[in-house]
């Protein structure tokens, strides 16, 4: 009884650990473009304030669906813009939020867009971001 005990706490420990994966954000704009450059890939840049209340939702719902985590792992170095602290080209500097920017290694905008969008929206955008290429 012990040894089924432990596989399933096992089970369960493992597949919480796979479920939770966290998307690997960075937040240096620079240092995103040479990390795309080298991995050959384009760069999926989320420009949030500390106050957005619709920057708090998307982080909290669409961020969390594991098809979305899925595709954004594997097409994507993921970078997360703070726009009241962190460093960012003027071009991006926006009065609203949350903005996304799909851009390639070499910083040309591929798509953007504006504001909280729930799972399955958000997945038609990567559709239309991957119909831009």
């Amino acid at each position: 009884m012990k040894t089924v005990l432990k596989y399933l706490i096992s089970v369960v420990l493992l597949a919480s650990a796979l479920l939770g994966a966290e998307l690997d954000w960075s937040h240096d704009y620079e240092a995103a473009l040479q990390q795309a450059k080298k991995e050959k890939k384009d760069v999926y840049m989320l420009v949030t304030s500390a106050d957005c209340r619709w920057c708090r939702k998307f982080e909290a719902t669409t961020l969390q669906d594991e098809s979305i985590l899925a595709q954004l792992n594997k097409k994507y170095v993921l970078l997360h813009i703070d726009r009241d602290k962190d460093a960012m080209p003027e071009i991006f500097k926006k009065q609203r939020v949350p903005r996304h920017y799909f851009i390639t290694s070499e910083a040309k905008i591929i798509y953007s867009f504006l504001g909280y969008w729930n799972s399955e929206d958000f997945a038609s955008f990567l559709k239309d971001v991957d119909k831009k290429r």
